[in-house]
């Protein structure tokens, strides 16, 4: 039976979807290796690409970072979705402590080198600015219990203090200016937390 052109199409589109993904899979992978944002040419040869065929998929490098952006956000927000929000305190903290520690190991580079160019591009302001959003948003979920007990300006200014406190640069300081391990890093979020949050209601106390 003849393939059709209708076939034709989404067979070159699927081709192309994947050639963009490894594109951005290789940008990605040698900002893990080198925090400084890769040429084209390295990226190619990653890749196993031309330079030519990442520039008919991004105008420039700086949308390459775009795409990167929005692909990590995805990927995170996928791995990152809440777990045990009606445990208790201890296993809370515990939970979101360890989904939020495995996506910044996993995404400070991207991070880092989205943050270095957003003056460059109001889309990565917006990026970044959802990415902040939707950390806080986990946090409210998280710890509803205990910030139940504030009234809205103090609950806010907790989930700043929280956001703050677990942000990626607050990680990676962790990581390599003071050389602690993941476990390490991750008891250090987890007591500062326990600390700042106010006591949980006895309704979810247990």
């Amino acid at each position: 039976m003849s393939t059709t052109v209708a076939e034709k199409v989404d067979g070159r589109r699927l081709r192309s979807e994947r050639t963009r993904l490894a594109i951005i899979e290789a940008y990605l992978d040698l900002l893990r290796e080198n925090p400084r944002i890769p040429p084209a040419t390295a990226i190619a040869e990653r890749s196993g690409f031309s330079v030519r065929s990442i520039f008919e998929r991004f105008p420039d490098l700086l949308a390459l970072r775009v795409a990167a952006a929005d692909h990590a956000f995805a990927v995170g927000n996928a791995a990152a979705a809440p777990r045990h929000i009606d445990g208790d305190r201890a296993t809370r903290i515990h939970s979101q402590v360890e989904t939020r520690s495995q996506t910044c190991e996993r995404w400070l580079p991207l991070w880092r080198a989205v943050n270095a160019n957003q003056g460059d591009s109001a889309e990565l302001k917006v990026r970044i600015a959802l990415t902040r959003r939707a950390i806080m948003a986990r946090l409210e979920l998280m710890y509803a219990p205990e910030l139940s007990t504030l009234p809205a300006d103090r609950r806010r200014r907790l989930v700043v203090a929280l956001e703050t406190l677990t942000e990626f640069e607050s990680w990676g300081r962790m990581r390599e200016f003071y050389g602690l391990s993941v476990e390490e890093a991750c008891a250090v979020w987890r007591g500062a937390i326990d600390h700042l949050l106010p006591p949980t209601p006895p309704s979810a106390a247990s």
